[in-house]
């Protein structure tokens, strides 16, 4: 019996949920554009945020036909140098590919390591393939499987990503559990019969008032401690 009952496996975000997306991503643009301030940084980096919503949603929306994170990242990269006035093409390369270098929180590494030794432990990610490989090992991260959505050519929240991650698991939706930092994305989960927990990390999107979650945790290591009765395999 754990502090969510009847869970046989554990789904986890990885963007944002287990790496810190916002701090990688700024860092790569103060990297590669070193003469901008903090405000003009944050402007670069709400620049690229926003064209990848844009372009996922339109993705789901059927106004664009899928393209894999990286695409979009290489896209995002471009406007941002366009308007820092970057040129170098090996910057703008390197640039492009930030996502496979971000930061995993502090908690990450040793929660999973230590939720996997009593639940199977699947990774989610919209990441593509090669960028969530790429991650998953910059940030010390360790699954039993690692799914990206590039698998079903949809993005989180589509119902067809999450049902990836159930088949994967081999059993019902209610005896998976999905852990994230962002309630939309729990929300989608909840739309196929997972059970949800959430994650508060500092840069997310926390659930509102409406939303019912089998779940709410101050960090991975809360979380872990409740599932596994605090107790150590």
């Amino acid at each position: 019996m754990t502090g969510i009952p009847d869970i046989e496996v554990v789904v986890v975000d990885v963007l944002g949920t287990l790496v810190d997306e916002h701090t990688g991503l700024r860092a790569a643009i103060r990297e590669a554009v070193p003469a901008s301030d903090e405000a003009a940084a944050d402007d670069l980096l709400s620049l690229w945020q926003q064209h990848r919503e844009l372009e996922q949603r339109r993705i789901q929306q059927g106004l664009r036909e899928y393209v894999g994170s990286e695409t979009i990242d290489a896209e995002a990269a471009r406007l941002v140098a366009g308007r820092a006035g970057l040129s170098d093409p090996a910057t703008i390369a390197r640039l492009a590919t930030a996502g496979r270098r971000l930061p995993p929180w502090p908690d990450s590494a040793a929660g999973l390591e230590r939720l996997a030794q009593w639940f199977p432990v699947v990774g989610l990610s919209n990441a593509a393939r090669t960028a969530l490989l790429r991650l998953n090992a910059h940030a010390g991260l360790r699954w039993h499987q690692a799914l990206s959505a590039e698998a079903v050519r949809a993005y989180k929240p589509a119902p067809e990503v999450y049902r990836l991650a159930v088949d994967a698991a081999g059993c019902a939706p209610e005896r998976v559990l999905m852990v994230a930092a962002h309630a939309w994305d729990l929300r989608g989960a909840q739309a196929v019969g997972m059970r949800t927990a959430y994650v508060e990390r500092p840069v997310g999107d926390p659930p509102t008032s409406s939303d019912v979650f089998d779940g709410g945790f101050g960090g991975l290591d809360e979380l872990v401690a409740v599932l596994t009765g605090g107790q150590i395999a």
